[in-house]
């Protein structure tokens, strides 16, 4: 009768343990399964995901994009300073911005419904659409682009941070991505951007509102840069200087 009581409570004992185990196990199944907050962005750079960014057709994204006009203008050019001009920027990089939108890893509450009601052959088409409009001026947009010209004393800080960045402090020079006239395959071309947008959204890398750039260049920069510097480029930019060759608007 003992060695059965004994038996009996080692069988509890194990069954206690087994039944942990599964627990946890089902528990990890089920966190595994669940996409962690931190991931920034649920795009990856597959050869299919390029091959379908770069498939749209610019005709059907023209039709498509009407929809769009009220914000970002019937040329891809806005006639608000804190909107995104869209005009010319490559395929790529508005494929990801859209895709984010539709995953809800960038939020908005005005993008993510618009974005999650096109099918992905829409995206792919509207992308191609924006990538070819040309920047130039047009008597039909209503641009607000270029803004004023900064004073000449934030223009050289900017000029300084997009040419050389800030090494003591672990700042890279915004020419290193997004190019040295502030364009360059597959990153967020900021050459005819709105000033107010691109202050916008470095306030919201900076705060960590905004948090879909892979390996977080951008929310890593913008919070080591001052509010006064992110003032100075998004004015450097929104005045069209980006256009020139990096460091060409520093003072001799």
């Amino acid at each position: 009768m003992r060695r059965n009581n004994r038996r009996s409570a080692f069988d509890r004992s194990l069954a206690c343990i087994v039944a942990t185990v599964l627990v946890a196990g089902s528990l990890a199944l089920v966190a595994g399964d669940v996409v962690p907050d931190h991931v920034p962005s649920l795009v990856t750079w597959t050869t299919e995901n390029i091959a379908a960014a770069s498939s749209g057709d610019p005709f059907r994204g023209m039709l498509l994009a009407k929809r769009c006009d009220h914000c970002h203008g019937s040329e891809g050019f806005s006639s608000v300073t804190a909107t995104p001009n869209l005009a010319g920027i490559n395929a790529l990089a508005i494929w990801k911005q859209l895709e984010d939108f539709r995953s809800h890893k960038r939020r908005s509450r005005t993008m993510e419904p618009i974005a999650g009601s096109l099918a992905p052959r829409d995206v792919a088409d509207v992308v191609a659409y924006y990538a070819e409009l040309p920047i130039f001026p047009d008597p039909q947009d209503n641009r607000v682009f270029p803004q004023g010209q900064p004073a000449p004393g934030r223009a050289a800080a900017a000029s300084r941070l997009v040419t050389f960045g800030d090494g003591e402090r672990g700042i890279a020079p915004c020419q290193a991505c997004h190019g040295p006239v502030a364009f360059k395959t597959g990153a967020p071309s900021l050459a005819t951007q709105n000033g107010d947008y691109l202050f916008d959204q470095m306030e919201m890398f900076a705060n960590r509102t905004r948090a879909n750039d892979i390996n977080e260049p951008m929310r890593v920069i913008a919070g080591l840069l001052t509010e006064d510097e992110r003032h100075a480029l998004a004015e450097y930019y929104g005045a069209g200087l980006g256009l020139e060759p990096a460091g060409s608007t520093a003072p001799k």
